[in-house]
C-alpha cells in the first residue's frame, strides 16, 4: 500500500509537470477547478480523513487549508465557494508543494503502523485518480479558452477504433450487477442485485467522428424531433453545431484535445457530447442509449471494442440508488450518495481514466447538459 500510495501521488505530480504556475491558478467555468486545487484537495483528503484521525500527534499543515480545499463535505465545515477557486492565487504552488510534501511524509510514518486504515486510505487512492482525470479535463477546458490552443499533454495523439460498427445480440433474462468483488468499489456500485433484461442488441464500437459528422450533415442540431424538449433548449442556447472542441475552418474539421489543435480522427470515438446528444443521435440512428444494466451485462463479452481507454459512454439510465444503498456514516458518507438525483449514468472508461481504475460495475455520472469531459455513446437496440 505505501508503494501504492506514492506512484498515484507522483501521477499527479506528473500530469502537473508541463504546466506553468499561471496555468495552474485558471478556473475557465464554475464546474471546472485550477490544477493547483486538485493538487491541494487530493492532499487534504489524506490529511482530513486519515491523518488527523489515525495518526497520534498529528497537527494541520496549515488551518486555513481545512477551509481552502474542502470540496463538498458539509460534515467537515465551511469551504470556499467552488466557482471561486480561481481566485486563490495564494497559497502559491510553492506552498502546495510542501503541502503535499508534509501530508506525503506523515502517510508513511502512518502506513508503517498495524492499525493504518487500508480501506480509508485505498478510498483516498481513487479519490486522487478520480481528480486526475478530472485535472486533465478541466485544463483541456481552460485551453480550449486560449487562442494559441496548447497542449495539456504534449505529444499526445488521438486512438482510432477501425472496423465497421456491428450489434451483439444478447438473451437477456434475470441477470445480476453491481460490484461482486474483490477488490475495491465505491458505495455507489453497490449491493449487487437482480435485474431483469429484454432481448437487445449493443454496437460493439462506440460512436466514432465520421459517424456523428453524418449526424451533423444531415441537420441533426436543425431538427427539433430528434431532442428532448430540455436538450434541444440547451442547443438553442449555446447555440450547439457540433461537439464541444470541434472547429470548421478551410482545411476541415479539427479538434481541440489534449495534445492540442489537431485535425479531426474520423475514427476515433466522438467524444465530449452532452447526454442531449448522445440521446438525439441515437435516435436519428433509428436506436437508442443502453441502460447501464445492459451495458454492464455486455461488457463481459470480449467481441465488444472500446470499452475502456476512449470515452465515457452516456447510458439512458438516471443515476440512483441500488436497491438497498445505504451511504456509509459521517463525511464520507457524502461521498456519492447525496449526488443521485438529477444525473445521468455514464460506463466504461476514457483516455483521462487512470489505468487500473475502471471495472465493469464502475458508476460515472453527470448532468445530462455537461459536455467537458471526455464523453461519447455507444448505441443499443431493442430485439
Amino acid at each position: 500500500m505505501a508503494q501504492r500510495y506514492r506512484l498515484v501521488r507522483q501521477h499527479t505530480e506528473q500530469l502537473a509537470a508541463s504546466l506553468s504556475a499561471e496555468d495552474q491558478c485558471v478556473q475557465s467555468m464554475p464546474d471546472a477547478s485550477p490544477a493547483k486545487w486538485h493538487r491541494a484537495h487530493t492532499t487534504w483528503f489524506f490529511e482530513q480523513f486519515l491523518l488527523l484521525a489515525h495518526l497520534p500527534g498529528y497537527r494541520p499543515f496549515d488551518d486555513e487549508f481545512v477551509f481552502l480545499f474542502n470540496s463538498y463535505y458539509e460534515a467537515v465545515g465551511a469551504r470556499h465557494p467552488r466557482p471561486q477557486r480561481g481566485l486563490l492565487t495564494r497559497p502559491d504552488g510553492a506552498r502546495i508543494a510542501a503541502y503535499r510534501a508534509a501530508v506525503d511524509t506523515a502517510m508513511a510514518e502512518l502506513l508503517m503502523r498495524h492499525d493504518a486504515p487500508h480501506e480509508l486510505l485505498e478510498l483516498g487512492l481513487q479519490h486522487e485518480q478520480q481528480h486526475q482525470e478530472l485535472l486533465l479535463t478541466d485544463m483541456l477546458h481552460a485551453f480550449a479558452q486560449n487562442p494559441l490552443a496548447p497542449a495539456v499533454l504534449p505529444g499526445w495523439q488521438d486512438g482510432a477504433l477501425p472496423g465497421a460498427v456491428g450489434f451483439l445480440a444478447y438473451d437477456g433474462g434475470r441477470v445480476e450487477i453491481g460490484h461482486a468483488g474483490p477488490g475495491f468499489a465505491f458505495d455507489n456500485e453497490t449491493p449487487r442485485h437482480a435485474v431483469l433484461l429484454r432481448p437487445f442488441q449493443l454496437a460493439d464500437h462506440p460512436v466514432r467522428n465520421a459517424e456523428y459528422l453524418d449526424f451533423i450533415e444531415a441537420g441533426g442540431y436543425r431538427d427539433a424531433a430528434l431532442w428532448m424538449a430540455d436538450g434541444w433548449a440547451a442547443v438553442q442556447e449555446g447555440d450547439w453545431r457540433a461537439p464541444l472542441y470541434w472547429q470548421h475552418g478551410e482545411g476541415g474539421w479539427r479538434q481541440m484535445g489534449p495534445g492540442g489543435m489537431q485535425p479531426l480522427q474520423p475514427q476515433a470515438p466522438v467524444r465530449h457530447i452532452s447526454w442531449y446528444e448522445a440521446d438525439a443521435y441515437a435516435r436519428w440512428a433509428d436506436a437508442r442509449l443502453p441502460t447501464e444494466a445492459e451495458w454492464e451485462y455486455a461488457a463481459a463479452d470480449a467481441a465488444q471494442q472500446g470499452l475502456v481507454g476512449h470515452v465515457w459512454q452516456w447510458t439512458a439510465s438516471a443515476y440512483g440508488p441500488y436497491p438497498g444503498f445505504r451511504p456509509a456514516g459521517g463525511a464520507i458518507g457524502e461521498y456519492n450518495g447525496k449526488f443521485m438525483i438529477n444525473q445521468m449514468v455514464l460506463r466504461g472508461g476514457s483516455v483521462a481514466t487512470p489505468a487500473g481504475h475502471t471495472r465493469r460495475s464502475y458508476r460515472n455520472f453527470f448532468h445530462p447538459d455537461r459536455r467537458w469531459q471526455f464523453t461519447g455513446l455507444r448505441l443499443a437496440r431493442d430485439l
